[in-house]
């Protein structure tokens, strides 16, 4: 029996962006990649939500693939969730993969990822202040091919992919570190 190829990373099902896309699940996602596991209780104490409010987004992120449940650690009413180590990479889909009623979700998923992003970059100067060693910063132009820049992304993601860690299997010393790439067109400007 042949073996399966692997399922290429992506958000193509428009139910998963969706579920990437509330701003919710994304604070939890957040959480858990950071910290590590936590329960739907301590998630609500964190984000001034009821736990019926997390405990329904935990499970609309268990369904999509993005948490597990740990069950040696949970008991009773008491679930232990982490991020899923599968799928790591996730790929948006362009707007014309998606049907015309599902752009609005990906426009929302990329505005709220480039919010994101503007608060990091602003807090970029004082991290970089405090200890040189833990916050790095690259400005650059290459110039390539369409099939170089996607050969380019690819290896990077991997790279990333290399040298992450669950929280629970970090080595002593690891912490988490938000790594972003910003890549667009130079002669567009």
């Amino acid at each position: 029996m042949k073996d399966e190829e692997p399922e290429e990373p992506s958000l193509l099902d428009p139910e998963r962006l969706k579920a990437l896309a509330h701003p919710m699940r994304r604070l939890m996602l957040r959480h858990l990649g950071i910290h590590g596991p936590a329960t739907s209780t301590t998630l609500g104490e964190l984000l001034g939500a009821k736990t019926g409010t997390t405990s329904y987004h935990l499970r609309q992120l268990e369904k999509h693939g993005l948490i597990e449940e740990i069950p040696e650690r949970s008991a009773g009413r008491e679930r232990w969730w982490r991020k899923s180590d599968s799928p790591r990479d996730l790929r948006l889909p362009t707007a014309d993969q998606l049907a015309p009623e599902d752009r609005p979700v990906l426009a929302e998923f990329q505005r709220m990822g480039l919010e994101e992003d503007r608060e990091l970059l602003e807090r970029f100067p004082a991290a970089y202040y405090r200890d040189p060693d833990w916050a790095k910063a690259s400005r650059g132009m290459g110039r390539m091919t369409k099939e170089e820049f996607a050969e380019f992304f690819d290896a990077y993601i991997a790279l990333l992919l290399k040298y992450n860690h669950r929280p629970e299997e970090a080595p002593p010393g690891a912490r988490p570190i938000h790594v972003r790439l910003f890549a667009l067109p130079a002669d567009e400007d």
